[in-house]
């Protein structure tokens, strides 16, 4: 039987909702992950993309705080790397869950260009951060395209809502990263094991008992 398992990182806004609902139709099973900043963003994603996971049908709705390991980008690498180490880091603990549940896939709601880290040269330095291949499928979309499509599946209202991912990044951020200059920035946190201490916090939510 081939594996058709995707760990989808699900944000609770219109674009990743949209990609793991794109890729379900085309056959594969989805595992939403749910990566938090409690601290900074309160739980309003947690229950967005609860919201968008039981409307998709998904069974269960993994969840970890980064809060902490966010911050640790912050004090310890250079602040115009932050958008392309938080999401290295992101596909790093989407690595370790698709690991956990024997997924084969990783999958994200990223559009070419749409935002800084979504650069060509970005999102290669930022993929390098993974063996699992990482699936787009709104690659080519835009904004207008993505919130259109929203509302055709019928999620705009859930996924609605102030975006909230951007609260700690810079205000110019780095639009054409080597993978040598984020590996070196990426060096000064490797002491602190921060996937391995994120992955501790992992939550389970079983959403047939919700």
């Amino acid at each position: 039987m081939i594996n058709n398992k995707v760990i989808l990182l699900l944000s609770g806004g219109f674009d990743s909702g949209l990609a793991g609902y794109l890729l379900e139709k085309v056959g594969y099973s989805i595992i939403p992950l749910h990566l938090s900043n409690v601290d900074f963003a309160g739980e309003e994603s947690i229950e967005k993309s609860i919201q968008l996971s039981r409307k998709f049908n998904w069974d269960k709705l993994y969840v970890i705080d980064i809060a902490d390991a966010l911050e640790s980008l912050v004090d310890k690498c250079k602040h115009s790397y932050y958008f392309v180490l938080m999401k290295r880091f992101m596909l790093k603990l989407a690595s370790a869950v698709a690991k956990i549940d024997e997924a084969q896939f990783i999958a994200t709601g990223e559009s070419l260009g749409q935002v800084s880290s979504q650069t060509l040269a970005n999102i290669s330095a930022i993929e390098q951060a993974t063996e699992f291949r990482v699936l787009k499928p709104l690659i080519t979309f835009d904004k207008e395209k993505i919130v259109s499509m929203t509302r055709e599946i019928e999620t705009f209202d859930i996924s609605s809502g102030p975006e909230v991912c951007d609260l700690l990044g810079p205000k110019h951020p780095v639009v054409n990263a080597s993978l040598g200059n984020t590996l070196n920035e990426e060096k000064k946190i490797l002491d602190l094991d921060l996937v391995t201490s994120s992955v501790k916090k992992l939550q389970i939510i079983d959403l047939e008992k919700i």
